[in-house]
């Protein structure tokens, strides 16, 4: 709320915008954005207004609760379809219509993901955008139509979609061309059509697309189909099978997106008859309960937890785990029947939410049958978990040296944990030693971030939304990571030191001297309007192909020495 002598109260939405633009992601932003939005609706900005809620949209987006963002897109395009002025049938300018056919998309699968959006709700939105080609079957509508089927049970009118999809142009706001075929596979892959599915995401499989998430959600996506695939070709396809479950698993273990796939990590342990590998995982993943995740995907993990528990609990009843802190409950040593029925009761409410606001009972269904399913064959062996350079999910026998449940091999020259055993390669200028994990590409975590700062010895703050802020002598630096897909990281600086508003001139001359000499950070002036001027700087550097921990560690001790460099700079002037 403005006060009186705050220099707020004149200023204009745009104005307001632009400093709530500035704010770190939290709690706070999001009610100032939404106070703008409102703000900028009354006094009848139009385009301002639908900025501020295309913000709310892209902070719901970073903050993992996803359902959030619904509201948001439906102003953003109810505010698109009203003219600026009654006699004016032009548009307000604001997101461009590619967008806000992507927020259309957002909100949809939105709709998937939790049971807090009704149904009438998200057809609607699907209908708003008044774009001919998506009634006709184009890519994005026939792939949301389709999902929407699936997910209430109408298999029917989701294989008919599914049919006008796969027939469909390419349409960039449909999603990443890479992760569709993915979708596509899980769709066939539920409907028990193995065959198909794995056609649909073989082309991923070499890891030669552009994606990040690719070869390893398509790989997840085949690690069903190809354990449940015909009983002449078992061997070869289980095999494949555990050799994508490892390398997938790698990455899904800590990646923030890896948690959708989880639960097929699950399903393949249970099925594949790899319980005390599924055990581990299922105590290791049982802490990111905690975190901000789509309902659906928090009911299929509870559910294949489940299963796993109960096989595990018919072998011997009385096997305990070590079950960490997690939605309250405190750290204990519990019967594994005991976990299961806990992840049991969390997967059961879920289920009878979606069908309850579906009007059907599918989802319970679909939960009931995961947990009727047992092992099929006995299980193969699984290759040690250990990243190496060039892993071809090839179906080759694993070698005599490997063990059941990626143990540690046998045979080797040297005992695990030795000097050099690690498969890691030694820095040319330093001589260390860097661990092949260290080398490995992967999407960009915020754990990436934080491990850093941690070995660095920082100390730093991290809010929910997974923006991490520090103080370094003169500059106050935010790390979080930007981006449809969080593949951007982003640092801000700001200095402690701030400029009369009467300064302008030099603040910002200063400003475009650091820019002409410095690489960085980009160096601006940002007003607040209290009187005093604002001296920050960023750095933006786009990981869409991926990025290494090493390469993490770069770029963030990059970000920390010029951030600091930057504000005793400023800290220096006259």
């Amino acid at each position: 709320m403005s006060t009186p002598g705050d220099g707020r109260a004149d200023r204009g939405p745009a104005d307001l915008l632009a400093d709530a633009r500035d704010m770190p992601d939290g709690e706070a932003r999001i009610a100032e954005l939404e106070r703008v939005a409102a703000l900028a609706e009354a006094t009848g900005d139009a385009g301002t207004a639908m900025d501020a809620w295309a913000e709310l949209v892209e902070a719901h987006l970073r903050g993992g609760q996803r359902w959030r963002l619904f509201e948001p897109v439906r102003r953003c395009l109810d505010t698109a379809r009203r003219p600026q002025r009654p006699d004016d049938g032009t548009r307000p300018v604001g997101p461009d219509d590619e967008t806000l056919r992507r927020y259309q998309r957002y909100a949809v699968e939105a709709l998937l993901g939790t049971s807090r959006i009704g149904l009438d709700q998200a057809r609607t939105v699907l209908d708003g955008l008044d774009d001919p080609t998506c009634h006709d079957g184009g890519a994005l509508v026939a792939q949301l139509r389709c999902r929407i089927a699936d997910h209430v049970g109408d298999e029917p009118t989701a294989r008919h979609w599914l049919r006008r999809w796969r027939t469909a142009g390419p349409d960039p706001a449909a999603g990443c061309p890479d992760c569709l075929p993915v979708r596509q596979a899980e769709l066939l892959a539920g409907w028990g059509d193995w065959a198909e599915a794995l056609a649909a995401v073989e082309p991923l499989l070499d890891g030669t697309v552009g994606c990040t998430a690719q070869p390893e959600a398509a790989l997840a996506a085949a690690l069903l189909p190809w354990l449940r695939a015909g009983t002449a070709q078992r061997a070869g396809t289980a095999q494949r099978a555990a050799q994508a479950h490892v390398r997938a698993y790698r990455r899904h273990r800590v990646a923030p997106d890896g948690f959708d796939h989880l639960a097929t990590h699950l399903r393949f342990c249970a099925l594949g008859g790899h319980l005390d590998r599924g055990l581990e995982i299922l105590v290791e993943q049982v802490p990111r309960l905690d975190q901000p995740h789509d309902d659906l995907a928090v009911m299929e993990f509870a559910t294949a937890g489940a299963l796993i528990c109960t096989l595990a609990a018919e072998q011997r009843a009385d096997r305990t785990v070590h079950r960490p802190t997690y939605h309250g409950r405190p750290a204990a040593t519990v019967t594994v029947a005991a976990l299961g029925a806990e992840l049991l009761a969390v997967a059961t409410e879920l289920a009878g939410s979606f069908d309850a606001r579906n009007g059907t009972g599918h989802q319970s269904g679909r939960m009931a049958a995961w947990l009727a399913e047992r092992p099929s064959a006995p299980p193969v062996p699984l290759p040690a978990d250990e990243p190496v350079d060039d892993e071809p999910i090839d179906g080759e026998p694993v070698d005599a040296g490997e063990s059941v449940d990626g143990g540690e091999p046998a045979g080797d020259d040297e005992p695990a944990g030795a000097p050099g055993s690690d498969g890691g390669v030694r820095d040319g200028t330093t001589g260390e030693r860097r661990s092949m994990a260290e080398e490995e590409l992967g999407a960009l975590s915020v754990t990436m971030i934080t491990t850093v700062l941690d070995r660095r010895g920082d100390r730093y703050a991290l809010d929910s939304a997974g923006t991490v802020l520090g103080r370094w002598g003169d500059a106050v630096i935010q790390f979080r990571r930007a981006g449809e897909r969080g593949d951007v990281l982003h640092a801000r600086v700001v200095a402690d030191r701030r400029l009369p508003a009467a300064r302008r001139a030099e603040a910002y001359a200063f400003c475009n001297g650091w820019n002409r000499d410095r690489l960085l950070p980009k160096a601006y002036v940002h007003d607040p309007g209290d009187g005093e001027l604002v001296l920050a700087g960023e750095v933006a550097t786009d990981l869409a192909y991926g990025v290494a921990p090493a390469q993490v560690t770069v770029l963030v001790d990059a970000a920390v020495r010029t951030g600091v460099a930057y504000a005793e700079a400023v800290a220096a002037l006259p």
